[in-house]
């Protein structure tokens, strides 16, 4: 099919509805490892230092909401060490439902700053000093969720990064039940491609759970599920009331990405208001228009991976993506 459309009208942003109430943080937000925001509880048994890191993006609170029932229930390992973090305090801060999307961030996105020569670098900003204060506490991580949700509507998903032991971790998790292998940002590295995570011979592994659209209940539900399959893939903490029983995914999804779609105007438009999870049948099928560019897509059976129905210049618009066997 290879149908043409001149230029789409970007659609118009949404009235999105904001249905939880942001945490009280004040009985964790000093932490107990020297970095604020960051408890870490010890089990009586050896094992892996495993983090649960939530508000990378100090308006992604579903994470934060989480961590704060976990922590006041009492959640402990019985082997190993297991971290709760409130990353972007400063960002979460300001956080108003009123205008949700405004807090993100305050200087930059702390999410594209993971990568050695940036945070050996000279440059300053808010989250960067963040990162670094950070940064020691992370390199002493075997295993690391970091706690996202979506903007746009979306299928939740995990993503593993590019390694085979991210690939491996997502789908042991099983919750939610689709897993996507990329390689992250042309704007900057991700706290899951730091250092060891990274690494395909070393045996630290990360993953990020995109558990659904921000500020829904679901997304709630689905952030705990996905905590709850990490630690019970570990062997981490023993049975806990706090910690949902359900099963992993029967039938997960594996997919990976083929193409990542940066906006490269500020006149980028999808020629539909597409879903996160949507897979276009037909190879070569227009999807949008970026200035005069088309995007099409490169393969039959083409899966959306969370597109932006508004992306600025310079930021990913949708990864492309293939499914495969496990």
């Amino acid at each position: 099919m290879t149908e043409t459309l001149d230029h789409p009208a970007q659609p118009p942003l949404p009235q999105f509805t904001v249905a939880l109430a942001a945490p009280d943080l004040g009985p964790w937000r000093a932490g107990n490892t020297g970095v604020a925001g960051f408890t870490t509880r010890a089990g009586s048994e050896p094992g892996p230092h495993v983090a649960l890191v939530a508000l990378v993006h100090g308006n992604e609170i579903a994470g934060a909401i989480v961590l704060s029932k976990l922590l006041a229930a009492g959640v402990r390992p019985v082997r190993g060490r297991l971290t709760f973090g409130f990353a972007n305090l400063a960002a979460f801060d300001r956080f108003d439902p009123a205008h949700p999307t405004a807090s993100r961030f305050v200087e930059e996105d702390m999410n594209r700053l993971w990568d050695a020569p940036v945070l050996d670098g000279p440059r300053r900003s808010l989250e960067l000093d963040r990162a670094r204060d950070i940064r020691p506490l992370i390199d002493t991580v075997d295993v690391l969720l970091d706690l996202h949700s979506m903007l746009w509507a979306s299928e939740p998903l995990l993503l593993s990064g590019g390694t085979a032991k991210g690939r491996d971790l997502a789908l042991a998790i099983g919750q939610p039940g689709l897993v996507v292998a990329d390689e992250g940002h042309v704007s900057g590295r991700r706290l899951i491609d730091y250092g060891a995570f990274a690494d395909p011979h070393a045996p630290q592994a990360a993953v990020l759970a995109e558990a659904g659209q921000h500020w829904s209940e679901p997304t709630v539900r689905m952030t705990l599920a996905s905590i709850a399959g990490l630690l019970r893939h570990l062997g981490t903490v023993a049975a806990h009331p706090a910690l949902p029983e359900s099963p992993p995914c029967a039938h997960p999804r594996f997919a990976e990405v083929t193409t990542v779609v940066t906006a490269s105007t500020a006149n980028f438009s999808f020629v539909r208001p597409f879903r996160g999870g949507d897979v276009i049948a037909e190879r070569n099928t227009l999807i949008a228009v970026d200035g005069e560019e088309e995007v099409r897509t490169p393969h039959d059976d083409c899966l959306l991976v969370m597109p932006s129905l508004r992306p600025s210049r310079g930021h990913t618009a949708v990864r492309l993506a293939r499914l495969l066997d496990r």
